[in-house]
């Protein structure tokens, strides 16, 4: 049976099917009672999430709604409720103009929930929040019309950057390590022009690229993030600095180095997630399985 399995995988991704299986796959753990967190996450994690699915998917991840599928819907109704609660009193308060982008709206209701009266800073890094939150609620508005989803879902991956702080050294540390192993050529350059230290990864990281990449090419990245899996970022970190290479060659100083990073072509983005995604499964899978057990 699993050499069965093993070929007919082959056979899709050939064709160009590989989503039909991993589709069905899905499928069956969203059939479980209730759903087995620790299966979704590994399948999240060696596999992209249908964009049908992936809504759903992450709000299971991220604790939004409970593993109980017959519980989402009332669950969804309660975040609604509080929602437009908060919604309400940042209107009331007048503590956002209402006319404002709906960024600087929804960032005004997650600051009035946390009982802050300013962006709070990440304690670890002293970095402001607001330059995580407001990013992402950014992507986020693009890719989903439920703003009730966009707070909810905006709140969490703010919560895990935050999280991520005390880590930004050895994600820093592995984009070093890997960009040289994997172009050393570019990695000495950068080194002999003083431009490694140049390059914002951290503006990167804490934003989980939102911004940098465009929305089509975000959420596969995301998939993996939600999973408990932020490492990726410094495999997308890797590859777009690799996928510019011919520029960054040129390159004299940082400042020619930053404008490069700064210009990515719109065509260039999804093959940096891609490559990114194949870079991390090849060289981190025993990594992921394990973090996907915790």
């Amino acid at each position: 049976m699993t050499d069965e399995r093993n070929f007919r995988s082959s056979y899709y991704e050939k064709v160009g099917c590989r989503g039909v299986e991993e589709k069905k796959s899905l499928e069956i753990l969203m059939k479980e009672k209730p759903w087995d967190k620790v299966k979704l996450k590994q399948f999240c994690l060696r596999f992209m999430v249908p964009a049908a699915y992936r809504n759903l998917v992450w709000k299971v991840l991220l604790d939004i709604l409970p593993v109980y599928a017959d519980s989402h819907q009332f669950v969804m109704e309660q975040r609604k409720q509080q929602y437009g609660d908060l919604l309400y009193a940042v209107d009331m308060l007048e503590l956002a103009n209402m006319n404002a982008p709906r960024t600087q709206i929804l960032l005004a209701m997650w600051l009035l929930e946390n009982e802050e009266r300013k962006p709070p800073m990440f304690p670890e890094t002293n970095l402001n929040s607001a330059d995580t939150f407001i990013p992402i609620c950014r992507t986020l508005l693009e890719l989903y019309d439920d703003e009730v989803d966009v707070y909810w879902i905006c709140k969490s991956l703010t919560e895990i950057v935050r999280n991520m702080q005390r880590d930004l050294a050895k994600l820093k540390e592995a984009f070093q390590v890997m960009l040289e192993k994997e172009d050393v050529e570019l990695y000495n350059h950068l080194v002999e022009i003083n431009a490694l230290e140049v390059l914002p990864l951290t503006k990167w990281f804490n934003c989980c690229f939102a911004g940098v990449l465009d929305d089509t090419s975000l959420p596969k990245i995301w998939d993996k993030v939600c999973s408990g899996a932020p490492k990726i970022l410094s495999f997308v970190a890797v590859m777009l600095v690799i996928t510019l290479r011919r520029n960054i060659l040129k390159a004299q100083n940082g400042d020619e180095v930053l404008k490069c990073v700064s210009e990515i072509p719109e065509q260039c983005e999804e093959v940096v997630a891609n490559k990114a995604i194949e870079l991390w499964q090849y060289g981190a899978q025993p990594q992921n399985d394990q973090l996907a057990k915790k």
